[in-house]
This record gives structure tokens, C-alpha cells and sequence, in this order.
């Protein structure tokens, strides 16, 4: 299976000496989700967003497609990759479906064309055609999230980051979008990164995980088996415990 994006002893630390990210040597497949897990401060998050350059690693390199991220103009590389971020980062004063169309728009300068895959776009993620016309205050927590996950998906990236996307909506939400985010994986076969702190999240959504120490280095790569069955020393085992996943096997 292909490596979509690598971490090659990648390292993050900030001005103020905080070491985010720690040697990290990673590689996420295509095709498949792989989930960063693990608690505040533990790097996840950092990790994640150096994949599109958002943030820029003090060692290491990362490829994505194969490529160095550190040789793409910054703009260009996060258009080519869909983001999705926890209170959905939604434009008020656009509609939902030109905040849909922005990335589209931007590649093409086609306000219709953009429009009519932002159309297409919100259908394949379960929203009504009536919401169309609304604006981001005017729908709910769930409805906000799919729409920033259709904004991701409108420009057809083949990579997908979302940063704890579904962390502030109700758990009955939630799960709700926890099976549509599973539906699109199995219709779309995009490459997803996705950062929770939910073991239980993790679990159900990822083909891999991920988990990291605070700190911000690799406790255990694996899948939800191995990570279950063969933890690699007792900080993953008491982790899973603490967080009593119930999503084990899909």
C-alpha cells in the first residue's frame, strides 16, 4: 500500500522551548484513516498541522504524495488538502453553500461551476438542499460540521486532515457523525488523518493509530487490535483502559 504522507524524524519546538513533537517517524497509507490520539499536550495536534505547513517542523521532513512539503508554497499545498477543524471555522457572512464553494471558487474562478459541486458535495455528506441558502448561526453544531467536512471534500482533495472535528457537538451528534465520516471512507476511499483525544473515537474510526506520550513522541502505532492486544509497555495500556473503548472491532 502506497505512503500518502511521512514523518521522517520529525521534530517541533517552539520559540519558548516547548518540545511539541519528538522524533517522530510515521507513515499514514493511502486509502486508509489514521487516527493521532492522546492527551492535551501530547503533540497530536502540532503533528497534524505540519502536514499542510500551517506549522513548519524544526527537524526532519515530511512527504506527502511522495513530496517534501517543505519545497511547496504554503497556500498551494492546503488548497490540494482538505482540513476540518473543531467548531468548523464556517464564514457568517456566506451562505452554506458559497462557504461550501470557496475552495472550488479559488481553484477555478467558475462561481457556477463551484456552486454546482458544492451542491453535490452537501448531498454526499447528508445535507438538505434547503440549507443551501442559510447561514452558518442559523444551523445547528451537527449541521456546522458537515458542512466544514463538505467544504473539505469540494475541491476532490485525495488527503483529508480533520482536527478533532466532532469535539464539540453533544454524543448523540457525534456518533451521527462519526458513522457519515465511516460512509464517506467507504464510498470515497479518501487518505484521512484525524486527531482526537478519545480512545473510544479512535478505535471506531481509524484503519491505524496512532497514540502519543505528552511530550510528543510515539508511544504505539498500530491497529485497534494490536494496540488492544500487544500494548507497547504500560502508559498504552493503562491509556486504553482509562478511556474503556467500546468500539474495538467495526
Amino acid at each position: 500500500m502506497p505512503a500518502a504522507v511521512e514523518f521522517r524524524g520529525v521534530s517541533k519546538q517552539f520559540p519558548d522551548g516547548t518540545l511539541a513533537v519528538d522524533g517522530l517517524d510515521l507513515t499514514v497509507h493511502a486509502g486508509t484513516t489514521t487516527c493521532f490520539v492522546g492527551s492535551s499536550g501530547s503533540g497530536k495536534t502540532t503533528a497534524l498541522r505540519m502536514i499542510n505547513r500551517m506549522v513548519d517542523p524544526t527537524a526532519g521532513t515530511i512527504h506527502v504524495r511522495g513530496e517534501d512539503v517543505s519545497s511547496r508554497e504554503p497556500v498551494a499545498l492546503r488548497r490540494s488538502i482538505g482540513y476540518v477543524m473543531q467548531h468548523a471555522g464556517l464564514l457568517p457572512h456566506r451562505t452554506v453553500l458559497d462557504n461550501v464553494a470557496t475552495v472550488p471558487l479559488l481553484g477555478s474562478g467558475n462561481r457556477r461551476a463551484a456552486r454546482e459541486r458544492a451542491a453535490e458535495v452537501m448531498h454526499a455528506v447528508g445535507l438538505d438542499e434547503s440549507l443551501s441558502r442559510r447561514y452558518p448561526g442559523q444551523l445547528s453544531g451537527g449541521q456546522q460540521q458537515r458542512v466544514g467536512v463538505a467544504r473539505a471534500l469540494a475541491a476532490d482533495p485525495d488527503l483529508l486532515l480533520m482536527d478533532e472535528p466532532f469535539g464539540a457537538v453533544d454524543p448523540v451528534v457525534r456518533a451521527d457523525l462519526q458513522q457519515e465520516l465511516l460512509r464517506l471512507q467507504r464510498d470515497l476511499g479518501k487518505t484521512v488523518v484525524f486527531v482526537t483525544h478519545d480512545i473510544d473515537e479512535a478505535f471506531l474510526l481509524g484503519d491505524q493509530v496512532a497514540l502519543f506520550r505528552p511530550g510528543g513522541t510515539l508511544a504505539q502505532i498500530g491497529t485497534p487490535r494490536e494496540l488492544l492486544e500487544e500494548p507497547a509497555g504500560d502508559f498504552v495500556a493503562q491509556f486504553i483502559e482509562a478511556g474503556r473503548p467500546r468500539s474495538i472491532l467495526r
